[in-house]
């Protein structure tokens, strides 16, 4: 019998990488290199279905709730900051909240979001720093993207990344994180590892959830 062909990592593109067992019929992979655990390409969603569930998230700036949630990043990221600083919000969303947030803070930000902002225009720019919140889990391409994240951000820039992360305690098959059907990528403390050696970063974990990256000089 011949077996189904294995995808390659698609962060750090090698083809190290062992299949999970199957999880409500869908198959994941892990890569014993970069520690990426991911969804088989076969079972993504369609970008027209990924927009539809992404409409139905009710965030804004004016939820409370919302902006305390962002807050478990700027808190950490604010502080590294200068003044007159030019950020980029990338994944925004339908509702941009955060660089709402940082531009109150005094800060000038640009949005992007391939469904609801795809300005590429703002992906010609370079800029001081970089927020990625709850976005990297819907990421196809994360080595890509984040070579993308790489070339905008200026050196001795901050990158920020905010998602749940994968820990070796957590049984993947009843992670709550999983089950969101646009989740794909998921990630843990030693992939961010990975990641700053890969390009050459400094990562600072200020609290569960939350890596911030700052790029050499």
């Amino acid at each position: 019998m011949i077996e189904p062909v294995r995808p390659f990592c698609p962060l750090c593109f090698c083809e190290q990488i062992f299949p999970l067992s199957p999880i409500d019929l869908k198959i994941y992979f892990r890569c014993e290199v970069c520690g990426l655990t991911f969804l088989s390409p076969e079972f993504y969603l369609t970008p027209e279905a990924q927009r539809s569930r992404y409409e139905t998230h009710q965030n804004s700036p004016f939820d409370s709730r919302y902006r305390e949630f962002l807050s478990r990043m700027t808190d950490f990221l604010i502080p590294k900051l200068l003044p007159g600083w030019v950020g980029l919000d990338y994944g925004c969303g339908p509702g941009p909240t955060l660089s709402v947030m940082l531009e109150e803070k005094g800060f000038q930000m640009k949005i992007y979001d391939p469904y609801f902002f795809p300005q590429t225009d703002v992906l010609t720019g370079i800029y001081n720093f970089i927020t990625c919140t709850e976005t990297v889990e819907h990421f196809f391409r994360p080595g890509d993207e984040l070579g993308r994240l790489n070339q905008l951000l200026r050196k001795g820039g901050w990158l920020g990344i905010m998602t749940e992360f994968l820990t070796p305690d957590q049984p993947f098959h009843s992670w709550w994180y999983r089950l969101d059907p646009t989740h794909i990528c998921f990630w843990s403390r030693e992939t961010m590892v990975w990641i700053a050696h890969r390009f050459g970063w400094n990562v600072e974990f200020p609290r569960k959830s939350v890596a911030l990256f700052q790029k050499g000089v």
